[in-house]
């Protein structure tokens, strides 16, 4: 039984004084309007009826709650170990946003009474919620006499009630769709909106499609698809469509479209609604802006957008006058978040970012360095909104922090509002507590899985946790002055327990002991990442092949005959296969690289054994399409493939070649120069100095 605490309050003081408060008398008591009890009034007699009692007012309007004994003993105990249930006003304000988007017209007086509040709130929240929906190109009207009205694209409505729920009650959605699975969820409707049966089903739909593709969704992303989904199909079901003349570009989103149609396939024969070709349409448009691969499993494709953000990265570091452009990590993060997000600012997909006035305020110069050099980079965009230019600032953010590091206890910090700022938020901490000494990031469902939380010394988390039964301090995601100080409170009283088993004595000159258990696990990391590079580019050394074309003419002639010998040396198994994942890569976009004469053919496949890069070198010039959608008349044919699976160091290999191809005038020019010794040794160079940024190894 839900009840507020102004509802337990009233109950708890006409028991107490029976017959003495009127309905004014407890307005003064609790400072609020007479018409506000009376309301409130109506509330508490239906609660007391379910004791078996009733509300009545004696000849001097006095309050009495009648019935035996007994049961007004029950409703003490009942209140004595309730918790009030307040709806807070985003929560009213959600309340008012469904049942305007559920109506045509909708009457001021009915919409007060709906939401249990007086006019003159309502006149507030209304003024506030039409403010917020002009982002989203909704224009919300007040017509005396007809009542409120919402105009706006039907694709529009869906976007603002998605990105709603995003901005306010993300957590709560985060944990109602944890206690859903755990089936430890017995409420009818989630958030007033959410059938139960429903969100779970298209949760587990969308797990279930992305652990068979190769796409990753960080986890806000993961959360707002299944928000977009569950909205099209409860919107469709109650018959609201997407206009017929609405714009919704299909060629771009291909891949997307087709998972997408597999989804909405399942619920309709789940729930018997059928969705439109815009349905899937504007939910693959949805997909294409969220997507989200992390910085392990960069496209090692994306050429042209690499040597952008290498710019900007250059750009941000004169503007600061520190050098970042040796940060791979920085680089990796930026190019990962870059693509999807290109393409929700090219599709006029808002993206709105939370944080974005506090990360303005915190961080002014950061911001507005960052922001010079985006938009001095990416001038084909008119507007380059703040909300993902703050995004960008948390991975500059965190990649500054992170050089001022000098540390000592593990930490694990729960995050799942996106990588840029769980990043950011671990290089805050790392900065302002010097005593943690690693930092561990893991979303909700990795704890919940298969993460041991007994190796950690200490649990930060970004959102609430009641589903655990361990201790974990709460946090803001950008670490507010009170949170440093209640993280540094929790080690100083828990010094003995944080530095039990640990080995903190002095090494001498006879004390041979070994290092502790845990640093062994480090060196173990550390070699392996250590063999992973060596092979790696030990295979680009070793394969790499030049070839001058005579006799074949077209491309596909070129790569079969590549290929083959490709096979003949056993570095592959099957070079039909291989082939056909190379033209399947060509139908996704270009592969020709603006300005130069070179395309770049890749794929992985599991008949490839290890790294390949090859070039062919053509009599004749092909015509290929480009990477920006023009043609390029290809004079250079560089062939990368590799294993389906790669590990992060392997896939930094193939990033790093990629975009050294285009990174200089003199790069292009050693890469189309037709010269093997002279590309042989480029790509020497290039690992050479990898190495040495990457492993402090001196010249």
């Amino acid at each position: 039984m839900h009840i507020t605490s102004r509802e337990k309050t009233i109950i708890e003081l006409i028991i107490k004084t029976s017959g003495k408060h009127t309905a004014l008398s407890i307005a003064s008591s609790l400072n609020v309007s007479a018409r506000t009890i009376q309301r409130d009034l109506k509330a508490v007699e239906k609660i007391v009826q379910k004791f078996g009692l009733l509300l009545t007012r004696n000849m001097d309007q006095g309050l009495v709650i009648e019935g035996k004994n007994e049961q007004i003993f029950r409703l003490i105990q009942h209140l004595a170990s309730s918790d009030p249930i307040d709806q807070p006003p985003q929560e009213k304000k959600l309340r008012l946003l469904l049942a305007i988007l559920g109506e045509e017209l909708f009457k001021i007086q009915a919409l007060a009474s709906h939401l249990g509040v007086s006019s003159a709130t309502l006149a507030i929240y209304l003024d506030e919620l039409a403010e917020w929906l002009g982002n989203f190109q909704l224009q919300l009207t007040r017509k005396r006499g007809v009542g409120v009205e919402l105009s706006g694209t039907e694709v529009n409505k869906r976007r603002a009630l998605a990105h709603f729920f995003l901005q306010y009650f993300h957590e709560e959605l985060i944990e109602k769709l944890f206690l859903l699975e755990k089936g430890s969820l017995s409420e009818e409707r989630i958030l007033h909106y959410f059938v139960p049966s429903y969100f779970l089903e298209v949760n587990t739909l969308v797990n279930a499609a992305f652990t068979s593709t190769p796409a990753r969704l960080a986890d806000s992303g993961y959360l707002e698809i299944i928000l977009h989904i569950y909205i099209t199909l409860q919107r469709t079901e109650a018959q609201y469509f997407i206009e017929k003349n609405v714009n919704l570009p299909k060629g771009e989103v291909a891949l997307e479209y087709d998972l997408m149609l597999k989804i909405g396939r399942e619920l309709e024969h789940k729930f018997d609604v059928a969705f439109s070709e815009r349905d899937i349409l504007y939910l693959a448009l949805i997909l294409k802006g969220t997507k989200l691969r992390g910085a392990e499993a960069v496209p090692y494709d994306s050429i042209v957008l690499a040597q952008m953000i290498k710019n900007v990265i250059q750009s941000v570091s004169d503007q600061l006058h520190v050098d970042l452009t040796g940060d791979f990590s920085l680089f990796q993060g930026l190019l990962a978040h870059m693509e999807p997000a290109l393409f929700r600012i090219k599709q006029k997909m808002d993206s709105f970012n939370p944080l974005k006035e506090e990360i303005k305020r915190k961080y002014p110069v950061l911001f507005m360095a960052v922001k010079n050099s985006v938009e001095e980079e990416f001038k084909d965009i008119e507007h380059f909104p703040d909300d993902e230019i703050a995004f960008m600032v948390l991975h500059f953010g965190s990649a500054l922090v992170i050089q001022e590091e000098n540390l000592s206890i593990k930490a694990l910090v729960i995050c799942p509002t996106g990588i840029g700022t769980s990043k950011m938020l671990a290089s805050r901490i790392k900065k302002e507590i010097t005593e943690i000494d690693s930092i561990e990031i893991k979303s909700i469902k990795d704890i919940t899985e298969r993460v041991d939380l007994k190796a950690y010394d200490i649990i930060i988390s970004t959102v609430r946790l009641p589903f655990m039964n361990v201790e974990y301090i709460l946090v803001n995601p950008l670490l507010s002055e009170e949170n440093i100080t209640t993280i540094k409170s929790f080690l100083q009283n828990n010094i003995e327990t944080l530095t039990k088993g640990k080995q903190y004595q002095k090494m001498g000159q006879n004390d041979l002991s070994p290092p502790p258990a845990e640093k062994n696990i480090a060196l173990s990391d550390l070699l392996r990442d250590f063999k992973d590079v060596q092979q790696s580019i030990e295979a680009i050394i070793h394969n790499f092949r030049f070839y001058r074309m005579d006799k074949w003419e077209s491309q596909e002639q070129i790569l079969e005959e590549m290929l083959m010998r490709a096979e003949k040396e056993n570095l592959l198994t099957n070079s039909t296969e291989v082939l056909t994942s190379l033209r399947e890569r060509e139908k996704k976009g270009g592969l020709g690289i603006p300005e130069t004469n070179i395309a770049l053919f890749h794929a992985g496949n599991e008949h490839v054994r290890e790294l390949i890069f090859q070039i062919a070198h053509l009599p004749n010039p092909c015509l290929v399409k480009g990477m920006d959608g023009n043609d390029v008349m290809m004079k250079n044919l560089l062939l990368m493939l590799a294993p389906a699976e790669l590990s992060r160091r392997e896939q930094e290999i193939l990033s790093l070649i990629s975009t050294n191809i285009i990174e200089t005038d003199e790069a292009i020019l050693v890469f189309s120069s037709a010269n093997e010794e002279l590309i042989y040794r480029k790509l020497e160079s290039i690992f050479a100095v990898y190495l040495q940024s990457n492993f402090k190894i001196n010249g």
